[in-house]
């Protein structure tokens, strides 16, 4: 009797188990009341699932403690999604050790504190060694533990936005102790102080500290040989004039001011405003070598390398795409990022077919099988701006699928699943291919998120399928890329600086290895029916081919407000040696 309770009031626990699934979602409307009747911790069977990699449980008011059994029960996770819930004040029993984890979200909940026993895991041996992101944005820690850099030492992202927190542990920045962390958050906090042992985190890229209470900026600073972005706006800093540079200046100015000193001093001064002067006699340089074909050093190097990434600012753009994201998004899949990218040759031979293929390996690896995020490409002529990112109920989203009718989200996902179930007859095992993997993603959602094009077209309804509409075909040039996570907004970024850059190789590939079976510039032309953009095409009628160019594409909420562009300063940091990226 107890276990057919235990099965009633939790299915999806038994259809995760009957089928053999990685990934489970628990959320909606009825998970807070089962988690209050489990004791505010989830259910003991939970974790006898030990198939799983990927859990979320998100939106639950009445969970407050993970509960017993989760390290043992659950050793294959990579990814732990507690968003939004009630975790608090610390964790018991702590969550480690998972030995596989990398994703780890706490975002949004009440933790205020995480010593030993009541944390993350135990510090020797690591508990987490594998973990790569960490979210503990959005609650109300007063201090971080002193073992964390133990606790988990490949540690990539680290968010501390949003807590209570006054200072950083100072083992957080000893050397060696975090030798792969590139980005660390932690905006809207207390902080009074940043030590200059910072300077001991060789791989950091991006430092966003705004909004806390820092007077002074330590010179060890720019001793970080990679460091890319800062934000300290909205600190009140002793030295006015680097008070006033970190809310106007480039990261570049800055570290060179707190080179050589800063403080206001005349050499500081001279260099920090030289070198502004530079930038900007640099800039003036590049866009007139733009407008005039690309004569001198930079077209050298277009021609050695034979292929450029060219970064278009959307104060350069007179038609800049943008995305209005709506905000009941934020309790199914909050994160987008978009970007433009002109200047692709899909005709020669198997040159689509690759593409197609990289996305779906993009999808199996960096993605972890859509998991953590989903990427989607589209024809650029066929997409209408502005867009709208929102969430609908299942029966009133309506779109034409890739190869499929038009049917209603509702309708699409009950065939899916019919086939899915064929499959599993015909070949006599729980394993589905294609779309039939994803259908769980979407478990437990009363919404489902779409892209709407000005049209009221549904283009994308990710993690499931993009439309007919923007499909994208051999004599597509110009495309508009997608990435959509309900886990983090730094994914999202991952994930489109590598869809960018293997874009980037493919198209030198096809450059260099001349494929039979392409089209002829007249006949692709009269194939689209479009005359090619003259963005695109800025060399044509010059030796070589013309450089890829990546639009930035903002998001904003629906007041206007920027959330983020794509690609921002810290953005396609690394691409490889035969792509240079013009910014």
């Amino acid at each position: 009797m107890a276990a057919a309770a235990v099965s009633e009031a939790w299915p999806e626990l038994e259809l995760a188990e009957r089928e053999r699934r990685r990934e489970l979602l628990l959320t909606g409307p009825g998970l807070e009341e089962r988690v209050r009747a489990a004791g505010g911790q989830l259910p003991p069977r939970l974790f006898t699932l030990p198939l799983l990699h990927y859990l979320e449980v998100s939106g639950c008011g009445s969970l407050r403690a993970p509960g017993p059994g989760l390290a043992q029960g659950l050793p294959q996770l990579h990814s732990l999604v507690l968003r939004r819930n009630a975790l608090g004040p610390g964790l018991s029993p702590e969550l480690g050790p998972l030995p596989a984890l990398r994703v780890l979200d706490l975002s949004g909940n009440a933790l205020e504190a995480l010593p030993p026993g009541q944390g993350l895991g135990p510090a020797e041996p690591p508990g987490l060694p594998q973990l790569q992101s960490l979210n503990l944005s959005g609650n109300r820690l007063r201090e971080l533990p002193a073992d964390l850099a133990r606790c988990a030492p490949r540690l990539q992202s680290l968010n501390l936005t949003g807590n209570c927190l006054d200072s950083f542990p100072a083992e957080l920045f000893r050397p060696g102790a975090l030798p792969l962390l590139s980005e660390l958050a932690a905006a809207d906090n207390c902080l009074r102080e940043l030590s200059p042992d910072i300077a001991h985190l060789a791989s950091l890229k991006t430092l966003d500290l705004s909004n806390n209470q820092l007077s002074e900026i330590p010179a060890e600073l720019a001793d970080c040989p990679k460091l890319k972005e800062i934000n300290f706006r909205g600190n009140k800093l002793r030295d006015k004039r680097l008070e006033k540079m970190v809310s106007g200046c480039q990261t570049r100015s800055i570290l060179e001011y707190l080179r050589v000193g800063g403080r206001g001093g005349g050499k500081g001064k001279g260099r920090a405003e030289g070198s502004e002067k530079e930038d900007s006699r640099k800039k003036r340089r590049e866009r007139k070598q733009r407008r005039e074909g690309g004569d001198g050093e930079e077209q050298d190097v277009g021609d050695a390398g034979r292929l450029l990434l060219r970064v278009l600012h959307v104060s350069e753009n007179p038609a800049p795409l943008t995305v209005r994201v709506s905000p009941e998004v934020r309790d199914v899949r909050p994160y987008i990022v978009g970007a433009v990218v002109r200047g692709m040759d899909l005709q020669p031979g198997n040159a689509l077919k690759r593409f197609l293929t990289s996305q779906t390996k993009l999808h199996e690896d960096l993605c972890e099988k859509r998991t953590a995020a989903t990427l989607a490409t589209h024809e650029l002529r066929a997409v209408k701006g502005p867009l709208l990112y929102c969430a609908r109920p299942p029966q009133d989203l309506k779109i034409v699928p890739l190869g499929r009718k038009e049917a209603k989200a509702k309708e699409l996902v009950r065939q899916l699943q019919l086939e899915a179930e064929e499959q599993r007859k015909q070949k006599k095992r729980q394993s589905v291919s294609g779309l039939h993997r994803y259908l769980h993603l979407l478990d437990g959602n009363e919404n489902y998120p779409c892209l709407v094009d000005a049209d009221g077209d549904v283009i994308s309804f990710p993690p499931i399928t993009n439309s007919e509409k923007t499909k994208v075909k051999k004599t597509t040039s110009d495309l508009f890329l997608e990435v959509t996570s309900a886990t983090s907004l730094q994914i999202c970024k991952d994930v489109m600086d590598a869809l960018i850059l293997k874009m980037a190789e493919m198209n030198k590939y096809t450059l260099e290895n001349k494929e039979e079976g392409s089209l002829s510039d007249t006949e692709a032309d009269a194939v689209s029916g479009q005359l090619s953009d003259p963005r695109t095409n800025a060399s044509a009628g010059k030796d070589g081919p013309s450089p890829l160019v990546v639009e930035q594409v903002r998001v904003v909420d629906l007041e206007g407000s920027l959330k983020v562009v794509y690609p921002s300063k810290a953005d396609l940091a690394t691409a490889p040696p035969h792509v240079t990226v013009v910014r």
